[in-house]
C-alpha cells in the first residue's frame, strides 16, 4: 500500500501543530520546518479544516490550530479521510476478474488493509508528536 503525498503531509502538518507550544503554526512555517512547497500546504490545510481536524484563525496571530485535541484525532481516520481510494487492487472497487469466486488473494489483501489501518487507529497524532523535545528541536519550534 502506497500513501498519497496528501496524506503524508496531512500527517506532517497535524504532527507540527501538535508540537507547537502556542498550539498555532503558518502554513509557511510549517513548509519551511518540513522543507515541503507552501502551495501543496496551502491544499492540505484546506482539506484538512474541511474535515474538522484544523481550525484557521485569520488576523494578527492568526494560522492553523488544532480543531481537536491531539489525542482524539488517530492516524487511521486521517488517512481514511485523506485517500481517497483504498482498495489495494481493481477487484476491491468491483472490477471484473475471472477468479474472483475462488480467490484468496482479494481476502488476504483485505485483511492485510485491516491490519494496516487497525495499527494506524491505536495511533494518535499525540503519539507521533513524541519523542517531544527531540522533534522540537528537529523541526526548530521552540518550547
Amino acid at each position: 500500500m502506497r500513501l498519497t503525498t496528501l496524506t503524508d503531509y496531512s500527517l506532517r502538518m497535524l504532527i507540527h501543530l501538535a508540537l507547537k507550544p502556542e498550539g498555532r503554526a503558518t502554513i509557511a512555517e510549517v513548509a519551511r520546518a518540513y522543507r515541503i512547497s507552501e502551495a501543496h500546504l496551502m491544499k492540505v490545510a484546506h482539506q484538512l479544516g474541511q474535515a474538522g481536524y484544523v481550525a484557521t484563525l485569520r488576523g494578527r496571530g492568526g494560522g492553523l490550530a488544532l480543531a481537536r485535541p491531539a489525542a482524539a484525532i488517530t492516524a487511521g481516520e486521517v488517512v481514511r479521510c485523506m485517500e481517497p481510494d483504498m482498495a489495494l487492487v481493481p477487484c476491491f472497487a468491483d472490477a471484473p476478474c475471472a477468479i474472483l469466486p475462488a480467490c484468496r488473494l482479494k481476502h488476504a489483501l483485505h485483511a492485510a488493509r485491516q491490519a494496516f489501518l487497525a495499527v494506524l487507529d491505536a495511533t494518535t497524532i499525540a503519539d507521533l508528536a513524541q519523542p517531544e523535545a527531540e522533534l522540537r528541536r528537529l523541526l526548530d519550534l521552540v518550547a
